[in-house]
Formats: C-alpha cells, structure tokens, sequence
C-alpha cells in the first residue's frame, strides 16, 4: 500500500527536528514555502502539519506561525480510560459518531508508539464521544491491523474495548500525555464549540496485560465539559 504523501511530509519533518536541524522554538518556513519545497499543495501540506501539532511535536501560535514544540512534562495514568464508564459514573448517556475510518500506513509516530514496521498496515478510527447527546471529545483511534482484522467495522466502532476483551485482549496501563491548545476549525465544528476556543489534548498508548502496546489515541476534549482527576 502506498504512503500518503501527508505522512512521507510528516515523518520527513518529524526526522528533522529529531536530527536537531530544526530545534524547540524554532519558527518553521512559512506553509507557501514549505509546500514549495515538498512540491504539494497548501492543503496536504496543512494536514501533515495538523498530525505533528496533534502529537505535540509542533505548536501554532497566533500571529507568529508554527513552531517546534518544547517538551511537556508526561503524566503516567494508572489505567486505560473507558468513556462508556465515565459517562455512566456521571449518570450520563454515551454515545458515539465515527467520523471517519480507514486502514492505511503507520506514519513514524505510530511505528514508534506501537512497535510497528513501515511495511505494516493500522485501522485508523475517529469517533466524536458524546454525553446525553452533547459533544465531550473527538477521538482518533489507531490500532494495528493485524490485531482487529476479524472484527466487523461495527464492533469496532460501537464497542471497542468490549470487542477486544472478548477476544481476549485484556486492557493494562495506559501512558497519557496532556496538553491545553486551541480548537482548530474542525475540531471546533464537530464539538460544536467555535475555533479557537479552549480544548484539552490528551496522547494516549494502551498496553495490556502482557505490556504490548495495542492501541494509540490522540483524543480532544472540551475544556468546560470535562475534568481529569489523578490519584497518587
């Protein structure tokens, strides 16, 4: 399967700043530039640049442009989140939307954070979370293709976690990385907040029991609809 061209611009970049060609806080070229160099157009340039500003790898600051992100301080999580439950323990009723779903070519990120080679194959998964029908996150889900290549798109979608228990796959620790940015206009346009508006971005990797990572999650939650709580 052919890597999209958004992906070989993410990986190229992110290999760059990894090489130290392009340091933290450095303001990278401007996008008419930088599609010019990788000859294509604004619009693929923009999405490639979305994926790294997703992973925290890259930060757009408002009337200055996009630079390469600092380091944030990690927080460990002590366990995989369930939304269903949430919701539940909050008397809520959940509901999810699958925005959009399709298997595709790891790019770096996802090779690194779920020990995958460029030859292998992920399903990529987003889904908006809802509570009693009002929008709480928008969710893009990554997992393996080799792991969930028996399963029905439904059982996917409507019951991630139930389908992998079932099968055997029982959920461990989680890693989560939580930043505060901004809603970008589509993100905005699906949680029905206006862009620009505060969000939380939250970088999730599931391990199970065996600590193999299964599953990598860039979720965005809205900054007055939920609040995380840790426990020490």
């Amino acid at each position: 399967m052919a890597i999209p061209r958004y992906i070989e611009i993410h990986n190229e970049i992110r290999q760059r700043i990894a090489a130290g060609e392009w340091k933290t806080n450095k303001r990278l070229p401007a996008e008419r530039e930088l599609a010019a160099s990788f000859n294509v157009s604004r619009m693929t340039l923009r999405q490639a640049i979305q994926t790294l500003v997703d992973e925290g790898i890259l930060e757009r600051r408002v009337g200055s442009g996009t630079f390469v992100a600092e380091k944030k301080v990690s927080e460990r999580a002590l366990g995989v989140t369930y939304f269903t439950e949430l919701m539940k323990k909050s008397g809520r009723q959940a509901q999810s939307v699958t925005v959009s779903y399709k298997v595709t070519t790891p790019s770096v990120s996802e090779m690194d954070h779920l020990h995958l080679k460029a030859e292998d194959e992920v399903l990529v998964m987003e889904r908006l979370r809802l509570g009693d029908a009002e929008p709480i996150l928008l969710e893009q889900t990554t997992l393996p293709v080799s792991l969930v290549n028996n399963f029905t798109r439904s059982e996917l979608t409507e019951s991630l976690y139930k389908t992998l228990i079932d099968a055997g796959i029982q959920p461990g620790r989680a890693n989560q990385t939580i930043t505060a940015s901004l809603a970008t206009e589509r993100q905005a346009a699906l949680l029905e907040i206006k862009r620009g508006d505060p969000i939380l971005s939250v970088r999730q990797v599931s391990y199970d029991q065996e600590d193999h990572p299964f599953e990598y999650v860039r979720s965005y939650y809205v900054g007055d609809r939920f609040e995380f709580k840790l426990t020490r």
